[in-house]
């Protein structure tokens, strides 16, 4: 073969400087990218092979990754169709380069994010490499037999000049050689590259190589004296992936120790069990398979998120789908693969792609399809569950119209006594009697039962039901139930007094007057905290407590929200938490000290009654408490 010498249509000042420059930050994509190039030219050898267009033997199609410290070279090669000199011509010289002055121009008005799908739009994959080389070689052989099929030897220095001339590779394949640069010298560390392909090529489809590894192996014919096969440490190539993983098996096919073993090849680190998962299989209007597990929703929601693999053909693209899956189900584990999905593109092409907003919606389906039959099935299975993926589905429901329409059939509402209900369920409990004289339906919830028992057991004495919303999401879900039901208001059962809270028309009649009532409020705001407590009377059973403290239910709320960040721009964060100090005007303590006489006998009890109730409240704290404790003994004595 004659040596050819060439020029890409390009010059040195614009496309490669650009190369180097315009995935820096995520430079490393270079090895998926060749591994993903070898992988196509192995997988097309065996296409033609089943096609009956090849006709030797297939060998072993194991792709090699090398790496040589003291040459500086890292090597991927492969026993796929090779390259003529023609083909090396046009596929690594023309095709590549024949949009070169469009990708110049491009470059200059997109923005930083977008510069990521540059290589995929333009076929420069290969020429990913020169991101992190010196100097690339290509050593290939065709498949073919024939004229023009010697082995070609290419090669360029990242300038555009390059060479080809006759190679010396006696096999089929290629073979791709990269003289690692001074920069980028880490990738030819051995820990480095096994991050790489375990990151990019875990699962690909043709078996990846990588180093070796010591096994144990039974030595024929010998054993020790307890009759067990001795054995002896051997060295044997490393493959680095799973070339089957399940989620493209069949469904039918499988164990749920399967999907859990699975879990656990994913996520080593992971000490839990996935509750359950879904096996995500269309071949129509798009191709997806992929499996989605249910983990245990901690409390922290950020924690619990970048834990989808999103892989187009088994090759790894980004473990960050927010915007590409609904937010929602980002809190989900697992795995989606689709051809669909294109390889090399930015996240935000990813997220205004017409087919990935077609599996978004598709996944968020099957996920509620999932539930609903999981509760069908087995609902107080479902509902031992309820706590740990309450969350999630409470995020769905906030932010995903649609979730919340196949959702409502299977979320739950827990009261204090831990008993679940679905949303009609609960209405049809509390509608004859937990509505105020607007004739409003009223959902007591609690949010600590602990904090709160006081405020459940009068609520529970006058015969209504609390419900328990202790979730990290529910301050959010509350508003969410309250646009979606109608005439119904949810009230935390310590937002005021529980008679107040139903409001109904008819009133317990008071033991004290409203002058006696008017004196004992001055007394009681001469002994409290003014501008966190505000004094007022109201009339009780004499078997409430004589104190209790409520917060305004819409201020408490809101204030929990911006805390969450749900409503920043209000600025109510920087506002003291205000109460109200409710005395209870039919206590008889409180009868009792309005025929005090004595000042100081007053003040002692008011201040011990004050503190009780704060104390219930989780609001007396350091030296007050101390104060308190001292007190509380001198009266006991």
């Amino acid at each position: 073969m004659e040596k050819r010498q060439g020029k890409i249509g390009v010059t040195t000042e614009n496309i490669f400087p650009i190369i180097k420059k315009f995935l820096y930050s995520d430079h490393e994509i270079f090895l998926r990218e060749l591994i993903s190039n070898a992988v196509d030219a192995t997988q097309k050898l065996s296409a033609l092979a089943s096609i009956g267009q090849f006709k030797e033997e297939l060998g072993d199609l194991t792709i090699k990754v090398e790496v040589d410290k003291k040459k500086k070279t890292l090597k991927v090669i492969d026993r796929g169709i090779g390259m003529t000199a023609d083909e090396v011509e046009k596929y690594i010289t023309q095709i590549a380069f024949s949009s070169a002055e469009e990708f110049i121009e491009k470059f200059k008005d997109i923005s930083e994010e977008d510069q990521k799908s540059i290589i995929g739009h333009f076929g420069l994959g290969f020429y990913s490499a020169f991101m992190v080389s010196e100097k690339v070689e290509i050593n290939t052989k065709t498949y073919k037999k024939g004229p023009g099929t010697k082995a070609v030897h290419w090669e360029c220095d990242g300038s555009p000049e390059y060479t080809i001339t006759e190679g010396n590779r006696k096999d089929r394949g290629t073979e791709i050689i990269l003289h690692i640069d001074d920069e980028n010298k880490d990738f030819l560390e051995d820990y480095k590259i096994q991050e790489l392909l375990n990151k990019y090529s875990k699962f690909l489809p043709v078996p990846i190589q990588f180093g070796e590894e010591e096994v144990e192996e039974e030595i024929e014919g010998e054993k020790d004296k307890d009759g067990k096969p001795k054995t002896k440490k051997v060295k044997r190539p490393r493959i680095i992936n799973n070339t089957n993983p399940i989620w493209k098996k069949n469904p039918t096919d499988l164990t749920d120790e399967d999907y859990n073993k699975f879990y656990r090849e994913l996520y080593p680190m992971s000490f839990e069990e996935p509750l359950f998962h879904i096996h995500l299989n269309v071949d129509y209007p798009f191709n997806l398979t992929g499996i989605l597990y249910f983990p245990k929703v901690k409390n922290d929601i950020e924690l619990q998120k970048n834990k989808i693999q999103l892989y187009s053909n088994q090759v790894f693209i980004t473990d960050s789908v927010e915007g590409i899956v609904p937010d929602f189900l980002t809190l989900l584990h697992g795995v989606i693969d689709s051809p669909d999905i294109p390889l090399n593109v930015s996240r935000s092409y990813l997220q205004s792609d017409a087919n990935v907003k077609k599996i978004s919606s598709y996944i968020t389906r099957k996920v509620a399809d999932k539930l609903l039959e999981l509760f069908n099935k087995d609902r107080e299975k479902f509902e031992a569950k309820w706590d740990d993926i309450k969350t999630f589905i409470e995020y769905g429901m906030i932010s995903e119209p649609k979730f919340w329409d196949k959702a409502v059939k299977f979320a739950l509402l827990k009261n204090t006594e831990g008993k679940y209900f679905t949303f009609d369920e609960y209405k049809a409990k509390i509608e004859n009697f937990q509505k105020d004289k607007d004739d409003t339906l009223v959902y007591l919830y609690a949010n600590h039962a602990d904090e709160q028992f006081s405020y459940i057991e009068a609520a529970k004495e006058r015969g209504y039901d609390v419900l328990l919303m202790d979730g990290v999401l529910d301050n959010h879900f509350i508003n969410t139930l309250e646009q979606k039901f109608e005439k119904s208001r949810f009230a935390r059962v310590d937002a005021d007094t529980i008679d107040k809270l139903i409001n109904k028309e008819d009133k317990m009649p008071s033991k004290l007057d409203e002058k006696q009532k008017e004196a004992l409020k001055k007394d009681f705001e001469r002994n409290v905290d003014s501008k966190q407590f505000e004094v007022s009377f109201e009339d009780l059973s004499e078997t409430d407590a004589p104190v209790l403290i409520t917060q305004n239910e819409f201020m408490r709320r809101m204030k929990d929200m911006e805390a969450l960040g749900g409503s920043g721009m209000m600025g109510l964060g920087g506002l003291p938490d205000t109460y109200s100090l409710v005395v209870n005007a039919n206590h008889p303590i409180v009868t009792k000290l309005a025929d005090e006489k004595e000042d100081a006998k007053k003040d002692e009890v008011i201040k011990q009654l004050y503190d009780l109730a704060r104390l219930s409240k989780n609001l007396l704290k350091g030296k007050e408490l101390s104060e308190f404790v001292k007190r509380s003994v001198e009266i006991i004595k």
